[in-house]
């Protein structure tokens, strides 16, 4: 449970510094880049096993850790595309409705068991989080022209979320937990690296300090949400179904309360409403 609570702590500081980067002026992509050489340096430096660095393309997870880490960055730039396009709230609902993917994927594929509570609670669940992360009247309005945007988003989100149940669970020893976090976001550095040369050679790429710091801030943050998503996939506790309900509706709620609390947001009705479900879809969650 403790690794859990971690994960939605982790992931909802990184809604935080991404706040603040607007606040900063910070170079998203560029910060990005340098939060996946964080994130991997993290892993590397934690990792006590006895797998060597130089065998990691050797181990049976390289290469679908590998793809996991191109997917990882590929999910970013298309939400950073629908956010330009349709707007933040959009990306925030078409991330954690994902939650969706792993679940049934774990239903089907690990024979995860629905009872009537936990069907209740996933619906709930899904109300809760559209109607928490809309933050106008007026709902979500989509042009027909940008609505593959969204749907690549949620797609992309939910196939990171069950690649990293099915990897783990499949191919990774415990020891290996912190080398294959690192393999994921050392991946995804790789293709940051491309993106900045291509960026050089097209003389677009501009140097700045304070896009290193902030990679740094949220490269820690982000490789321990997935750590500790991974060490609470790997208690028996909850089931994956369970565990992605809660991670995500948490995140939900606690990114809420500290938009309250650091951002002075204002909060509509229907904001508070979702707070309320997203508490009972947890209880109801649990409790099946």
């Amino acid at each position: 449970m403790i690794y859990l609570v971690l994960s939605i702590a982790a992931s909802s500081l990184i809604f935080v510094i991404f706040k603040l980067f607007a606040r900063y002026k910070i170079n998203t992509l560029h910060a990005i880049i340098v939060n996946y050489f964080t994130a991997c340096i993290c892993g590397l430096s934690l990792y006590q096993g006895t797998t060597t660095i130089a065998s990691i393309p050797d181990q049976e997870w390289f290469l679908m850790t590998a793809a996991l880490g191109i997917v990882f960055i590929l999910v970013f730039n298309l939400m950073a595309l629908t956010t330009q396009r349709s707007g933040l709230s959009v990306v925030s609902v078409a991330t954690k409705m994902s939650v969706v993917i792993p679940i049934l994927f774990g239903v089907f594929y690990y024979k995860e068991q629905l009872g009537l509570f936990k069907i209740i609670g996933i619906i709930i669940a899904l109300i809760a989080v559209y109607l928490a992360s809309v933050k106008s009247k007026e709902g979500i309005a989509l042009k027909k022209s940008n609505l593959i945007f969204p749907i690549l988003v949620f797609l992309g989100s939910g196939v990171i979320d069950t690649s990293i149940k099915f990897i783990e669970g499949q191919h990774v020893a415990a020891d290996d937990v912190p080398i294959f976090s690192a393999t994921v976001f050392g991946a995804a550095a790789c293709i940051g690296v491309l993106v900045i040369i291509i960026q050089i050679i097209r003389g677009s790429f501009k140097f700045e300090s304070k896009n290193i710091l902030a990679g740094i801030c949220l490269g820690v943050p982000n490789y321990f949400s997935i750590f500790f998503l991974v060490k609470a996939l790997r208690h028996d506790v909850f089931d994956s179904s369970t565990l992605f309900t809660i991670n995500n509706v948490g995140i939900v709620m606690i990114s809420t309360f500290l938009g309250i609390l650091l951002f002075k947001e204002k909060l509509l009705t229907k904001n508070w409403i979702g707070i309320v479900l997203a508490v009972i879809s947890i209880i109801l969650v649990s409790l099946s």
